[in-house]
């Protein structure tokens, strides 16, 4: 096998594990933080109906917990992050099994592996700029251009 061909092949697997790793963490924290929170939110008209007084500041600090866990999720783009990481994960794998197999855009490629690579790093760059976009999206205010 060429140093080349190991090289792409390489990046590839590496670039597939890194998204999947990265889509299940998010996956992982999206579930858990919407999971905390719907206990939670459940908790508090359970509580509400008890009329102990000291009931009230426990519904009122689980009311924040609620709005806090919400916070996180929002802050951090779990959900997103899971849903862009495993598109792109999967679109990955879908490029090796295509090119492994000779078929789609590789059949009649006169260089398979620059075919490959141009297309990975295509994918790559496409999420990227997704990412960098969701990213400036949260930092300004929606709806007003910050630039002028």
């Amino acid at each position: 096998m060429s140093d080349e061909r190991t090289v792409t092949l390489d990046r590839l697997e590496d670039q597939i594990k890194w998204y999947d790793h990265k889509s299940l963490s998010a996956q992982r924290h999206y579930k858990l933080l919407k999971l905390l929170q719907m206990v939670t939110a459940a908790v508090i008209p359970l509580l509400a109906i008890l009329s102990v007084e000291q009931w009230q500041k426990v519904n009122a600090t689980l009311g924040l917990c609620v709005l806090i866990l919400e916070g996180v999720q929002q802050l951090n783009q779990y959900q997103h992050n899971w849903i862009t990481y495993r598109s792109t994960c999967e679109s990955l794998k879908h490029e090796k099994y295509t090119y492994l197999a000779s078929a789609g855009p590789y059949a009649g490629a006169e260089d398979r592996l620059a075919t490959l690579a141009d297309r990975i790093e295509g994918l790559i760059s496409q999420e990227h700029a997704k990412w960098v976009s969701t990213q400036e999206q949260m930092r300004s205010p929606r709806g007003l251009d910050t630039a002028g």
